[in-house]
């Protein structure tokens, strides 16, 4: 029998699932986590054969003692995976020193955290990337802006979301820049591209073929909900467009990547991109080699009528997809809302008037709430005319 650690399994809440999937398939399913056993939703304490709670998580040491417990007491772990963000550097570490035999180690981890690295790899797929350098003075960023123009964009070279990002108009807001960044940060910056973010979600298997995808459209980024408390407002569409399908393959191709899901990131340029593309092109954002934030995959779910977390459990055990994707496909939109906002419909106006459309309803977690939101409402429709409407609905402010 396999084994298979699933490090922090109760967060988001919805990743019990991926516990369940892969205990039905037939693992040995173990979790580690600093949530009290007792605090475990019952779902998820049936799908673990064991847990090991951490009360410290920030220690490294705890949970490398956690991974070795497990092994001295059921033997070789073939499989450790988080499936979140936070977790990426530390689960490639733990499989390095126990010599776990699935997933990725932390050599290759650097092509996929560093953004200046994702060049690289898209280039090699024939991903259109806008240009960019790793700021280390004023003189050199200056003379970047001389050669791409105002505005470019600035973020950690390492990061996800929108933490330490600035938008540069002008020479104020240089001077800003260098007078507000972290000293210990290294910051990329790029030609600043006018678009709309669409991802290429999915998982792929260990030939690097994409065995499900998915994608969304996300009309405001991250970084104005973040720093201008917008309502983050996103949908997956019923089918993945063809050229983005096509870009996408490839670039998991080149990343190498194998077993695990994957959320790519790219912009739909709405205008010309000097030395870019023009209007209507797919140019690469970034790559995040797990599922999309919060609970995407549900939303996922809700729009192509699957169980994407059986599918990824499908792909560990059996190194396919065993789902019918022929099922009937949706478009499912997420609308969000924040607590210190009023608006115009109350949360009961929405649920009685979508009751038919809605899929899911409830708070996001406080660590995501400054990206997300704090409240959600998940319904699916057949055409995005249905979806601008919810869009409007959920959305008005008094």
């Amino acid at each position: 029998m396999q084994n298979f650690i699933l490090i922090s399994p109760h967060f988001p809440e919805t990743y019990y699932r991926f516990a369940e999937a892969l205990k039905q398939n037939g693992f040995r399913v173990f979790g580690i986590g600093d949530c009290p056993y007792d605090d475990l939703r019952e779902d998820l304490k049936r799908a673990l054969d064991e847990y090991y709670c951490c009360y410290d998580m920030g220690y490294f040491e705890n949970e490398k003692r956690a991974v070795e417990y497990f092994a001295n007491k059921y033997g070789q772990i073939d499989y450790l995976e988080s499936n979140n963000e936070f977790w990426l550097s530390r689960d490639a570490e733990l499989r390095q020193i126990f010599n776990i035999p699935n997933g990725v180690r932390p050599e290759e981890l650097q092509y996929w955290q560093h953004k200046s690295l994702m060049k690289k790899h898209y280039k090699e797929a024939g991903a259109r990337v806008a240009d960019y350098i790793l700021v280390s003075d004023r003189e050199s960023l200056m003379k970047f802006i001389d050669k791409v123009g105002y505005p470019v964009f600035i973020k950690p070279d390492i990061g996800v979301g929108a933490a330490g990002d600035y938008k540069i108009k002008d020479e104020r807001d240089v001077d800003n820049f260098f007078n507000t960044k972290e000293s210990w940060i290294t910051y990329i910056c790029e030609q600043f591209l006018d678009g709309d973010i669409i991802s290429f979600d999915g998982i792929a298997d260990d030939e690097s073929r994409v065995v499900f995808c998915a994608s969304n459209f996300f009309p405001p980024s991250v970084a104005d909900v973040v720093k201008e408390g917008k309502d983050l407002f996103y949908y997956t569409l019923q089918e993945v467009p063809e050229d983005l399908k096509e870009i996408g393959q490839k670039v998991i191709k080149a990343f190498g990547v194998k077993k695990r899901f994957f959320h790519l990131e790219f912009f739909r340029l709405k205008t010309p991109a000097k030395n870019v593309g023009d209007v209507g092109d797919i140019v690469a954002l970034e790559t995040n080699m797990r599922p999309a934030g919060g609970y995407t995959p549900d939303l996922i779910d809700f729009s192509q009528s699957v169980n994407c977390y059986k599918i990824y459990a499908d792909v560990m055990m059996f190194n396919e997809n065993r789902q019918d994707l022929t099922m009937e496909k949706y478009y499912a939109a997420c609308g969000s809302r924040r607590n210190n906002v009023s608006y115009l419909h109350s949360d009961q106006e929405i649920q009685n008037k979508y009751h038919n459309c809605l899929s899911a309803y409830g708070y996001y977690p406080y660590v995501l709430s400054g990206a997300m939101g704090d409240r959600f409402f998940m319904a699916k429709f057949k055409t995005l005319e249905e979806v601008k409407e919810y869009q409007d609905f959920v959305e008005q402010r008094i």
